[in-house]
Formats: C-alpha cells, structure tokens, sequence
C-alpha cells in the first residue's frame, strides 16, 4: 500500500493493489484503520483485480472505524470486475463508490 499525497490539507489517500481477499484481509486492516481512525481517508481501488468477502469486511471495518471515530472514508477508482462484485453484494449503499481521488475526497469535504 502506498500513501498519496493529493494537495488537500487533512487528508489521505491509500492506493492498494492485487488482491483484497482472505489472504491479504488482515495485513490491509492493519494498514488501513489506523490511517482512518479520526481522520479522512480515500482508498484507491484501481489496481485491485479482485475482492472477496473477506476483503468487503475490511472496508466495512474501516467506514464503521471512521464513523466511530469522527474519520471519514471513501472509495474511487474499482475496475468494473471489482466494482461489479461490489454492488451485488450491496456495499455500494453502505459505502458509495466514486470515480476519482478528486471526487471522493470532495464527497469528504
């Protein structure tokens, strides 16, 4: 995981790659809640080729983590496989996706 620096005070974007699934799960929960722990955080997408269940939960940890702790998350960037599996598991209502960095960090004001 890599941290991009986009120019907007306060905020933070994570660009992760490969595969967010029951392999990775644990080690992408390590890195991403404490980056959104009481702050903002966009999580690029675009270099992940597949998400499973397991890596669902990490970013439903994650949204629940910065709810929790007055953070705010958001996603960009899914390639349509991934973006895919993301709305039919219904995700897309708890956690909107967005097409860029610029309009996922302008939805976290």
């Amino acid at each position: 995981m890599e941290i991009i620096d986009i120019g907007v005070p306060g905020l933070s974007v994570a660009v992760i790659e490969g595969s967010l699934d029951t392999t990775s799960a644990a080690s992408a929960e390590e890195r991403i809640l404490p980056l959104v722990s009481g702050a903002r955080l966009v999580l690029d997408m675009a270099q992940v080729r597949f998400v499973s269940s397991a890596g669902l939960r990490v970013l439903l940890k994650a949204a629940k983590t910065a709810e929790a702790t007055g953070g705010k998350f958001a996603i960009c960037a899914m390639r349509p496989m991934v973006r895919e599996i993301y709305e039919i598991s219904g995700f897309d209502k708890i956690i909107p996706p967005y097409t860029t960095r610029e309009e996922a960090a302008a939805a976290l004001g």
